[in-house]
């Protein structure tokens, strides 16, 4: 995993259907990187983390099967 300093230069930003339309403590992802990007949706021009897709499939399986929960 690493990290862009700035995510707003990056494009495609899109929050789950399941944040609902005025949750405000989102995470958003970008389509169409060679990494995935994920940022915090009340900061777009903040840091971005960079997961490789591999990485970025097996922490969603990782939510999915209960292993990670807030």
């Amino acid at each position: 995993m690493a990290d862009r300093s700035d995510a707003s230069t990056l494009t495609g930003w899109y929050k789950s259907s399941y944040s609902g339309g005025t949750n405000d403590n989102c995470v958003e992802i970008a389509s169409g990187h060679a990494t995935v990007p994920v940022r915090d949706s009340k900061d777009a021009s903040g840091p971005a983390l960079l997961f490789s897709t591999d990485g970025w499939t097996s922490f969603i399986g990782a939510v999915k099967d209960g292993y990670l929960k807030g």
